[in-house]
């Protein structure tokens, strides 16, 4: 690798969902010389037990603790430790690394994240409910240990990379870009009518039936402008996102001079991971390039705040501070895990995070307190998701 100044010590959290996969094919092919400490996973022990037995972690955990005996079993002779429990990915994601993929999905993924981030490692960040849960205490925390935290997600990667540090006083606007989700064209009678297979059928990228959920509710881009809100200190009103169907452009810095600096390549997660594993070099490895002329033309269009108010409810939640966000993010996972369920429908799943954020400022439990920031968004989930759950059985009800 050259004069490559590479991260050696690596720990991976969520090895089995697509960041994770992508994040060790990557290693696998540029062939970079790592030590994988830890690998971390939810359920898919057979997955995680193939990937052990490939990179050799000093530990394996899987955090639902009914499928330690299989992983026990996966592993037996090879050296390979294993854990489970939601206190082993933490202690994991603790272990002496210099790089972490943060990339367990959900609210799961914020103790393991603060973890990594006071172990002093760089961070590189897939787990959009640290930021959204925790962003100031997280990057505070990272900074303080000596450690950084890195975008992996491809918007806040594009912004990373094209927003000029020396500059930053001259930024008018981050746009973020979006697919515009499997519904980017259909009515609000023909979403109302959405079934989860169809919400979870992704136009770009396979991906988890939470995410892709997300995806088709834009829940994910309201996510993503609380995270550049709290990663770049940019005001919510200065943060725009645009339908961006072709996903070439991941995502574009306007200074004042007039200048618009965007970052393309193709819809891979695999050049973000690669930008935030080799930061602040660049790391050669069989990228696919990028050819302008086979992609086409290239097309935006306003968001529909009307069909998609998930991007207001997550300005709005911003602008509120405090637990805010954090509500937002646990009303979300409810009512995306009732969606799927099939005891609601799409079109509610913004109205139940609307009116969790809403019962809870009437009964003034969205200002944040001095706890420990960890305490602070456990215990906000928890009474988010209590609330939540409580609106979705109204709306069954009312069905």
């Amino acid at each position: 690798m050259g004069t490559l100044n590479l991260p050696r010590r690596v720990t991976v959290l969520g090895s089995t969902g697509s960041v994770g996969v992508s994040t060790l094919d990557l290693l696998e092919k540029s062939a970079v010389e790592v030590e994988v400490v830890a690998l971390a996973a939810g359920r898919n022990v057979a997955k995680l037990a193939q990937q052990a037995l490939r990179w050799r972690p000093a530990v394996a955990v899987i955090r639902d603790e009914e499928c330690l005996p299989e992983l026990r079993e996966r592993l037996q002779g090879s050296g390979v430790r294993p854990a489970a429990g939601a206190d082993a990915v933490v202690e994991a994601a603790s272990m002496d690394a210099q790089w972490v993929m943060s990339a367990i999905v959900g609210f799961a993924g914020l103790a393991p994240t603060l973890a990594a981030a006071s172990s002093g490692a760089v961070i590189a960040l897939a787990n959009k409910e640290s930021l959204v849960c925790a962003g100031p205490a997280l990057l505070r925390r990272a900074k303080l240990a000596g450690g950084a935290v890195i975008p992996v997600d491809s918007e806040h990667s594009a912004i990373f990379q094209v927003l000029e540090p020396q500059n930053a006083q001259q930024v008018e606007r981050l746009i973020l870009t979006s697919s515009g989700g499997p519904f980017r064209n259909a009515t609000a009678e023909e979403m109302a009518r959405a079934t989860p297979e169809q919400a979870v059928a992704h136009p770009n990228f396979s991906m988890g039936a939470k995410i892709s959920v997300d995806s088709a509710t834009m829940m994910n881009k309201g996510l993503e402008v609380i995270e550049a809100a709290y990663l770049f200190a940019m005001p919510p009103e200065r943060i725009e996102v645009l339908v961006h169907p072709q996903q070439i452009i991941h995502s574009m810095v306007e200074y004042a001079d007039g200048s618009t600096l965007a970052q393309l390549g193709p819809p891979d997660m695999r050049p973000p991971i690669a930008c935030a594993f080799a930061w602040p070099d660049r790391l050669p490895w069989p990228a696919p390039r990028l050819d302008l002329v086979k992609t086409g033309p290239l097309t935006f269009q306003e968001p529909d705040l009307a069909r998609f108010p998930a991007l207001g409810i997550a300005k709005r939640a911003l602008a509120t501070g405090g637990r805010a966000p954090a509500v937002m993010n646990a009303a979300n996972e409810r009512a995306v895990a009732a969606f799927l369920e099939r005891r609601i429908g799409l079109l509610d799943i913004a109205a139940t995070v609307s009116e969790t954020l809403e019962r809870m400022d009437r009964q003034n439990l969205l200002s944040a307190g001095d706890e420990d920031p960890l305490e602070m968004a456990r215990s906000s989930d928890a009474t988010a998701r209590r609330v939540a759950d409580e609106v979705v059985t109204g709306l069954m009800a009312s069905a």
